[in-house]
């Protein structure tokens, strides 16, 4: 059996319930063994905390389809249980009565343990979170499979900067000079890598603005026109219709002119296809023959509709414009080859002519033989 020890804890903490305060008075007489009571407690309260966070948290969770959210409940059980273990721990050591340095040491000890388990706890929480919010597009666009990385990398800057920083203030160390360091450091590394951090902060603003996605057709001011196959955070990169890749830096790409032909109201593409005819045709005959040609491609669309429109007279015709609307911008060569091809056979069919530039040369005066000028 245990002996009374003479450095006893003789008055209950604060936080203990009243009814308690005998049994504690007299188990201080033995703090060895009120430490382990103490320390017993606490496991079995952090173990029935997350037992209570889980049976909730998994009635919320039993109405979605992933396994995400229940592996950030579980994150969450085990912070919680943490925290209340640690909490023991502590009120455990303080019974032994060990003494201020020792105590002070101890603690510190246990409470950096604390900090590095949360942080990297936090960390596994930060990647279940950003899955979680990337799979909903309707409300959380800006994050997505591309953009992840970039996320996670912030979070993990942020988490362990604050995990640092409190690591610091267990400790008593003053966290002034150690950010003037970090503070130079990071300026000289500003200078040093101030194109890539251009790149850098352009792709974040290119996919929070979203200027264009993966996809789309654009067309650059350079006169490059393709499709977006890749938005990453240094470079976008575009392939060509001649199936060449071209890698343009995001800094480039946020200071100068895109046409993005897939933009709009609509998903569709309005090509404009030219053509004149003789004077003396008949205009409404014309117009009939462009529209039947625009409404006989598959690949011209039924809504919007084709349209017909007068664009003046020339030197030597009378210029229309057939308008329509096709689904991919890509295809716009080879639909107004087709068109020209089909508007050439309907105007042949019904002797419509289509003209070219004629000059008529007025002669005043023909030199004639030995000189002489004859009117």
């Amino acid at each position: 059996m245990s002996t009374p020890v003479e450095n006893s804890v003789a008055a209950p903490p604060e936080w203990l319930p009243e009814i308690l305060h005998v049994t504690w008075v007299f188990l201080s007489d033995y703090p060895i063994f009120l430490s382990l009571i103490v320390v017993l407690t606490g496991l079995l309260l952090a173990a029935v905390v997350r037992k209570f966070i889980l049976f909730w948290g998994s009635k919320l969770t039993a109405r979605t389809t992933t396994d995400l959210d229940e592996k950030l409940l579980r994150i969450v059980a085990r912070v919680a249980a943490l925290v209340v273990g640690y909490i023991a721990l502590v009120a455990a050591l303080q019974v032994l009565a060990l003494g201020a340095t020792a105590e002070m040491i101890t603690i510190r000890l246990m409470m950096s343990m604390l900090i590095l388990q949360l942080i990297r706890a936090a960390m596994q929480a930060s990647n279940v979170g950003l899955a979680i919010l990337g799979r909903v597009r309707h409300r959380f666009a800006i994050i997505e499979e591309r953009t992840i990385p970039l996320f996670d990398l912030m979070l993990t800057v942020i988490i362990v900067a604050i995990g640092a920083y409190a690591l610091l203030q267990v400790w008593n160390i003053d966290p002034t000079a150690w950010l003037a360091s970090a503070g130079v450091v990071g300026i000289a590394v500003g200078f040093a890598a101030r194109d890539t951090l251009a790149n850098l902060f352009a792709g974040f603003f290119i996919i929070a603005d979203a200027p264009y996605t993966i996809g789309d057709y654009i067309i650059l001011g350079s006169g490059e026109r393709g499709y977006v196959v890749n938005v990453g955070i240094r470079s976008t990169r575009i392939r060509t219709r001649d199936d060449v890749e071209i890698i343009v830096p995001n800094s480039e790409m946020a200071n100068s002119k895109i046409i993005n032909e897939s933009g709009g109201i609509r998903y569709r593409y309005r090509i404009r296809v030219e053509v004149g005819v003789a004077y003396g045709s008949d205009l409404d005959q014309v117009c009939t023959l462009l529209m039947q040609v625009a409404a006989d491609h598959p690949e011209v669309t039924k809504n919007p509709a084709p349209r017909v429109r007068n664009r003046g007279f020339g030197d030597s015709s009378i210029d229309f414009e057939l308008l329509g609307w096709i689904r991919d911008p890509a295809d716009r060569g080879r639909i107004k080859h087709d068109l020209f091809m089909a508007i050439d056979k309907a105007f042949n069919r019904a002797g419509v002519a289509i003209p070219f530039p004629q000059r008529d040369i007025w002669v005043k005066e023909v030199p004639a033989a030995g000189g002489k000028q004859v009117a």
